[in-house]
This record gives C-alpha cells, sequence and structure tokens, in this order.
C-alpha cells in the first residue's frame, strides 16, 4: 500500500479548481538515511531506524503566507505543508487547531518574565488535546493507503481522538490503554461506542501487545495511528509550531518549554520551525526549546543531565499518566533538538505539578491537565536555575483538558466556604461583615 505520488495535485470538489500539490516524497530512516516510498511503515527495513517524511523543498517553498491565511480556520490551512490531506474529499478529520495562544501577563510578572509569555492551550481542541492534530494526519493517511480500521495504544488523549475519529466517520476502532488511567480519560474512550481494551500493565507494555496485534492476519486491515502509520501520525504535531509562528504575526518566539512522554512533540515543534525558516515562510532566527518531564518518569531528562545519547529505560510513576512512557521512541531525536537549540530539561514532583496547574489555572483562566502542570512548573524551575532567560519572548505548551485529570486536585481545591441559605450564616462564615 502506497499513497498518492509525490507532487500529485489532486481536484478539488468542494471549490471546483486544483489544490496544493502533496509535499511528501517519500519516507526516510532518521538513522541511516535509507528512503522508501509513502508506504504503511515506522521502521528501516535496512537499520530498523525510525522513519519520517521526507519533503521536496522546492514545494515547501512554493507555499506562502498568503496562502495559509486563506485556507480553513483548522489545521488544514498547512496542506500545502504536510504528507496527506490536500484534497478536502480525503480527509478524516475532526478539524483540530488553531487553537488559543494565550499571553500569560500575570503568570510572567509572578516568575519575573519580562519578555513576554503566551500559552498555547491545545485544550481546545475537539477532544481536548493536541492529539487531535496527529490522529487526523494518521486517519487520513489509514484512508488513503486503504486501511478500514484504526487503533492505538495510549496513555489516554490519543484514546479519546482515536474512538471521537472513528466515530465521526463511522468505521471501527480498537483502542488500548492501560487499566490504571484516569476514569475522566476512560470515559471519555468509551463514549463514542467503539472498542476500549484496558491492559493490567503500564503503557510500555500496552504498546509491546498492540506491536504484536498489528502483525496479525485479524489486524492486517487496521492502522495502528502511532505505529505503522506512525511517519504520517507524528507530523500532525508540527501544526502547532506552524500555529504559534503565525499567530505570533509570522516570528518564532525564542524559547519554548513542552512536555515531553516519547518526545516526538517537542521535536515536531523544532521541525516546524526549521521548515517555515527554511521555506521562508518566516525569517530566519535562533530559538531554544527545553523539555520538561515528570520526576515520576524522566529517562530523557535523566539522559540530558548524564551527557547520554541514548535514553535507558524507566517504570512509570507519578501523577502525569500522559506522559509516562518510560521508553520513549523520540527520546534521542528530542535530546539532539535540546541541545542543539541550547535548550535543557527539567523535572518536577507530584506537588509542584498540582501547583503548576493551580498557578496556570489562578493566572490565566486556563484549566490544565497533569501534562500541563509539568510544563508550567518547570518553567518556574527553569527561570529560578537561570537556565531560561527571563527577558526573552517564551511560549508553553499545554496539550489538554484538566477535566481529564480531576483527581490529583479534588485533595487540594474546593469550596472556599460553606454557608447555609441565611444572610446571618453568611455573615457568620466571615464572607461579609
Amino acid at each position: 500500500m502506497t499513497l498518492t505520488a509525490p507532487g500529485s495535485t489532486q481536484a478539488d470538489s468542494s471549490a471546483g479548481g486544483p489544490v496544493s500539490p502533496c509535499p511528501a516524497r517519500g519516507l526516510v530512516c532518521r538513522n541511516c538515511g535509507a528512503t522508501f516510498g509513502l508506504i504503511a511503515e515506522h521502521a528501516c527495513a535496512e537499520c530498523f531506524g525510525p522513519l519520517e517524511v521526507d519533503y521536496d523543498p522546492e514545494l515547501m517553498r512554493a507555499v506562502t503566507r498568503e496562502q495559509i491565511e486563506a485556507g480553513p480556520q483548522n489545521i488544514w490551512r498547512y496542506a500545502g505543508l504536510l504528507p496527506v490531506g490536500q484534497d478536502p474529499a480525503s480527509r478524516v478529520s475532526l478539524d483540530p487547531g488553531l487553537t488559543p495562544l494565550v499571553r500569560a501577563d500575570r503568570l510572567a510578572a509572578e516568575l519575573g518574565l519580562t519578555g513576554g509569555l503566551w500559552v498555547k492551550d491545545d485544550s481546545a481542541n475537539p477532544t481536548h488535546s493536541f492529539k487531535d492534530r496527529v490522529v487526523s494526519l494518521a486517519a487520513t493517511a489509514a484512508k488513503g493507503l486503504g486501511y478500514r480500521k484504526i487503533a492505538a495504544a495510549s496513555t489516554g488523549n490519543l484514546a479519546n481522538s482515536v474512538a471521537a475519529h472513528a466515530a465521526r466517520v463511522g468505521i471501527p476502532s480498537f483502542v488500548f490503554i492501560p487499566s490504571d488511567l484516569e476514569p475522566g480519560k476512560v470515559v471519555q474512550s468509551a463514549v463514542y461506542g467503539q472498542t476500549l481494551v484496558a491492559v493490567d500493565g503500564s503503557y510500555d507494555d500496552v504498546n509491546r501487545l498492540t506491536s504484536e496485534l498489528a502483525e496479525t492476519d485479524e489486524f492486517e486491515d487496521t492502522a495502528f495511528v502511532n505505529q505503522n502509520v506512525r511517519p504520517y501520525y507524528a507530523e500532525g504535531s508540527k501544526t502547532m509550531g506552524y500555529e504559534i509562528a503565525e499567530q505570533l504575526g509570522w516570528r518564532i518566539p525564542a524559547q519554548v518549554v513542552i512536555p515531553m512522554a516519547s518526545g516526538s512533540l517537542l521535536t515536531k515543534v523544532d521541525k516546524a520551525f526549521r521548515e517555515l525558516t527554511a521555506a521562508g515562510i518566516v525569517e530566519a532566527t535562533e530559538w531554544t526549546i527545553f523539555g520538561a518531564q515528570s520526576a515520576g518518569c524522566d529517562p530523557i531528562a535523566t539522559a540530558f543531565d548524564n551527557g547520554w545519547d541514548v535514553v535507558k529505560p524507566v517504570k512509570p510513576t507519578g501523577i502525569a499518566k500522559s506522559l509516562n512512557i518510560g521508553n520513549p521512541a523520540d527520546g534521542p531525536y528530542a535530546l539532539d533538538a535540546i541541545r542543539r537549540t541550547g535548550g535543557s530539561v527539567g523535572r518536577v514532583g507530584d506537588d509542584e505539578i498540582v501547583q503548576g496547574i493551580r498557578d496556570l489555572a489562578r493566572t490565566t483562566g486556563v484549566f490544565a491537565e497533569t501534562a500541563g502542570g509539568v510544563t508550567i512548573a518547570v518553567l518556574r524551575q527553569l527561570v529560578e536555575n537561570g537556565r531560561l532567560d527571563p527577558a526573552k519572548e517564551t511560549v508553553v505548551l499545554n496539550t489538554g483538558e484538566g477535566l481529564k485529570t480531576l483527581d490529583p486536585l479534588e485533595p487540594v481545591v474546593g469550596p472556599t466556604h460553606r454557608v447555609e441559605p441565611s444572610l446571618k450564616s453568611v455573615r457568620a462564615s466571615g464572607l461579609i461583615a
């Protein structure tokens, strides 16, 4: 199975005219450089390294700001920079994207940041996480490759998105999750009426299981979005970087703080900035990438601290379950991006994560899930340690909605007063004089 030939132009049935040509010309191994067609494969046949999409630089340079700005109000405005979805009729999508870039002046003042602070709030996506970006691309690629079902191993947000995409277009999906997942994410996956399988084990156990299932005859017609179509899936994260630059007036921020599970999101935001620069869509500038991990699952942070080029697996613990990938596939590439841009990695414990959630909500009105709490707590840590320049413009990423991870907050937040339904009781509570 292969996708449409590179550079081809398809008819746009909704607009009656041509659409942007597909800029993807194949897959390339990130380790040895071997090249392949636009196939359903994520590992190199030569060295078993990971594959990613390779683009025609001339077609990328042909994309203009004006074309992007005239596009739809979602990720597909960047179709000329993506591997699939140039024809609207080909898309399997919830149309995510163009989520708010929130100016966080009060949080900046509290932390002593003077260069400007922004929160890219992807909780505003259809299933309330950035995973809608990657699944829209993966599901569209799966359709183009001839798959009839989609599936995934997930720590929660991906499960929500895969089930919702399948429900939207009426195809079967199979989602596999750790059995100890947060109740909110379990409910949001189950409500779409798709197959949801709870596995007694960690995410890494779940991922191994689905890797085995993908090789069986029973699942030969199924696209596992973060496995056999992973190269296309991963490209969806680039749209977050594209949007940040566009929403800042077509410029790249000096500093970005990004939560890390597999490390893929961090590498793709960095890739988006490099692509925009190479295509001439933004002016060439320098940026610094910072990674954020939970102390309960910190293999990339540990590798960074020790100067390692490889990431040693760990057994995940802690409340930030959406980041609990103990063997991160993109860890070495995240390290490369962080080191190349002069950044660093921070790690924070559960109490700091909860405080980070509260700090962001109290100062910006944005309610983040635990991954967002990790990012905000690491931001504070980076400032206090002098690793992040307070005078430079900074963007932090909130990747999911706080309503999905209520359990850690329930012991520490609640009503500030409890009264009887009488003025006397209100006065006695001290709420009014």
